[in-house]
Order: structure tokens, then C-alpha cells, then sequence
């Protein structure tokens, strides 16, 4: 007998739908680099970090499972209240964004990366396709 719950087995469908889509791509000449998994075995460790850095592994060990905000901006607009207070189902709010442009991905309000959504099974994801570089995220951070 299994000791897999629907739920597990439900999370390993959808992972395998999407590492599917991914390879499919990777298939079609696109380069894909997946990022790494939120509890993946093969994460830093101890053993990976340089000489002298054992107090820097503790100190960067203790803030892993600090939970952050991930937000998928599709764009934005400034509008009256009574603009808001108007809108009814069916209605359309025009965002500042142009169609196909890149999407931003922000951690706690920061812009981190931009990407494009993906659909697999009826899901939603978004595909990065740029990464802010950390001297431009400490840049962006110290003028606000």
C-alpha cells in the first residue's frame, strides 16, 4: 500500500506538468536555467561555503525561513476614488503597461527580476527572463 496522500501525490503531477513544459521548451531551442527548488537537498551548505565562513553559514542559515511578500506586477494606475467606487463586473481598468512587455517581479515591494507569464495546466507562472543584478537592487533599495 502507498504512502503517498492525494495531496503529495497531486504536487508531484503538477510538478512533472511543469517540468515537462520546461523541457519542452528546452527542446525547441529556447535555454532554460530552472531555478532551484525552495527546499532542494542541494541548496548551500556548510560544506559549500568558503574557508572562514562559518559564522556567515549561521548567519545566513537563520534568515532562510524568513517568509518575504513574491508579487507579479502586470502594471499600474493611479485613479479617483469615484472612478474605483464605478467599476462593475465586465468593466476594464487600463493599466500603464503595454502588451507583452515583461512582467515585474518584486520581493517586499523591490523589483528583483522581470519574466513572462507561462500557463501549464491551466496555472499561471511566470518564466524570468531578467535578473536585477544585486549592486543595482542595493542601489535601487538606498534611494528610497
Amino acid at each position: 500500500m502507498s504512502t503517498d496522500t492525494p495531496d503529495t501525490m497531486n504536487e508531484d503531477s503538477i510538478a512533472d506538468d511543469w517540468a515537462q513544459a520546461l523541457e519542452e521548451q528546452a527542446s525547441s531551442g529556447a535555454t532554460v536555467e530552472p531555478a532551484p527548488a525552495f527546499d532542494a537537498p542541494n541548496a548551500p551548505s556548510a560544506n559549500t561555503m568558503p574557508p572562514g565562513g562559518s559564522n556567515a553559514t549561521q548567519d545566513i542559515q537563520m534568515v532562510l525561513d524568513i517568509p518575504v511578500q513574491l508579487s507579479v506586477e502586470l502594471g499600474r494606475v493611479k485613479v479617483p476614488i469615484k472612478y474605483i467606487l464605478q467599476l462593475a463586473q465586465g468593466s476594464v481598468v487600463e493599466l500603464d503597461a503595454l502588451a507583452g512587455e515583461p512582467m515585474d517581479v518584486l520581493v517586499n515591494g523591490y523589483l528583483i527580476a522581470q519574466g513572462e507569464v507561462v500557463v501549464v495546466n491551466d496555472k499561471f507562472g511566470i518564466r524570468l527572463t531578467d535578473i536585477v543584478t544585486p549592486s543595482e537592487r542595493m542601489r535601487r533599495v538606498s534611494k528610497s
